[in-house]
């Protein structure tokens, strides 16, 4: 039997995340630039130390794992097609409002994915590499640890749904 999850977002939430979503899709998609180190890190090589068959292994596997990526992000921004707005037309007192989505158990792994690869791009963006290279007190850091919160509580409901 499919089963469905519900992720509570406040109204500005979930106008930030389509947003960010569209990005994603936009960055990956049929104009992707294959030199963005952000894209590179959505595809890496298995093969760090021979770069032939790192590249043997870009050419036969980058495209569909991109396109995965690709049809995932438009999954999840349908999804949030509700969302999508700018912050400056939400009516007064509604930014904070919350409301529920509701996400189909066969989609739950296409918002994981997404959620992974924002958090990746930004990861890349800011030269995380590492758990030490996060500074929890520089505010550019934070849309990457609200998509970690949010990526979090959708594996535990997830799990326990599963």
């Amino acid at each position: 039997m499919d089963s469905t999850f519900l992720v509570s977002l406040a109204h500005l939430e979930g106008v930030h995340l389509v947003q960010l979503v569209d990005d994603l899709a936009d960055l990956i998609g049929a104009d992707r630039d294959l030199d963005d180190p952000a894209v590179a890190r959505l595809t890496p090589s298995p093969y760090p130390d021979d770069a032939d068959a790192a590249k043997d292994f870009a050419t036969s596997t980058r495209d569909e794992i991109l396109d995965r990526r690709h049809h995932d992000a438009q999954t999840v921004g349908e999804a949030l097609r509700e969302f999508r707005t700018d912050t400056e037309s939400l009516p007064e007192g509604t930014a904070l409002a919350t409301r529920e989505i509701v996400i189909d158990s066969a989609d739950v792994d296409a918002w994981m994915r997404t959620l992974t690869s924002l958090r990746l791009i930004i990861a890349t963006r800011l030269g995380i590499t590492s758990d030490d290279d996060h500074d929890p007190d520089d505010a550019r850091y934070g849309i990457y640890d609200w998509l970690g919160y949010r990526l979090e509580l959708l594996i535990q409901a997830a799990d326990e749904g599963g």
